[in-house]
């Protein structure tokens, strides 16, 4: 999903990881992306397209538009061909590129999308900059990322806490910053984009909500946070039994009982 080097994505790169990815695009299909779609004809980069879970949702929601989506991890891409190959997509492109090296010309394309990638970025500000290079004089970017930060649930224990923090603490080290979806605004500002919008998509699960209780925290979340564990019990920021703890007690907040929060933030800006 980053187009920096591949290690420093926390998530890594198992084929878990890949399940996981789709799962969440799949949940969250109508609440990220009912409101993203593009003309026929336009130009639309894709930046981080990872193994292209949200590539097929642009496709279907812009049938007509060119898309041409990047990733720096060429096993990703692999990933998305097949994965767009499989869905019947015709429309898309994809490409290895570096995302703070792109080799486009300057206005080449009518709109720019870039989802859940500034968040593993050391420097997202001079990323935008170098996608609003290649962004045409009045077109659009648009940003989706998520905050850690904004996560709250119910039963809330001690080892839940710090297990999910691990995951924070862990993302930090790698240069990455999960909590940047409140940065989402600012970020598009100093990068030099205007009219900027944004609209926080907030997910909520209980017991009355099954589809959320399965797919965004049973195999979105908590396998998201089951991925750091040898590298945040390896590096001492938790030890492994308040990890599977922690573990332990996340599953309960997807119980009869249990209840969970968290929230994302869509960006718009234009150049």
């Amino acid at each position: 999903m980053t187009s920096q080097k591949t290690h420093d994505y926390v998530h890594g790169y198992s084929e878990r990881e890949s399940v996981r990815l789709s799962d969440q695009a799949n949940t969250l299909e109508e609440l990220l992306h009912s409101d993203t779609s593009y003309p026929a004809g336009s130009r639309v980069l894709e930046a981080g397209c990872g193994i292209g879970a949200q590539t097929v949702i642009l496709s279907i929601n812009s049938p007509q538009a060119r898309i041409t989506s990047i990733d720096i991890s060429e096993n990703s891409l692999t990933k998305a061909r097949e994965r767009a190959d499989g869905e019947g997509v015709k429309n898309v492109e994809f490409r290895v590129e570096n995302i703070f090296d792109l080799p486009f010309e300057d206005e080449s394309f009518d709109h720019v999308f870039v989802c859940f990638v500034l968040e593993h970025l050391k420097e997202p500000v001079k990323a935008l900059a170098s996608l609003r290079r290649v962004l045409k004089k009045g077109g659009t970017i648009t940003v989706i990322e998520g905050d850690h930060g904004s996560c709250f649930f119910h039963p809330e224990t001690d080892s839940a806490v710090k297990v999910w923090n691990s995951l924070v603490e862990m993302q930090a080290r790698l240069g990455g910053n999960s909590l940047i979806g409140r940065q989402v605004y600012p970020l598009l500002k100093k990068a030099g984009f205007t009219d900027v919008t944004v609209s926080p998509r907030i997910v909520y699960s209980d017991a009355s909500r099954p589809h959320m209780e399965e797919g965004f925290v049973r195999r979105t979340i908590i396998p998201m946070v089951e991925g750091v564990r040898e590298s945040a019990t390896g590096t001492g920021i938790i030890d492994a039994d308040t990890f599977d703890r922690g573990i332990e007690d996340l599953h309960r907040t997807a119980a009869e009982y249990g209840t969970f929060n968290y929230m994302f933030f869509k960006g718009v800006g234009r150049k």
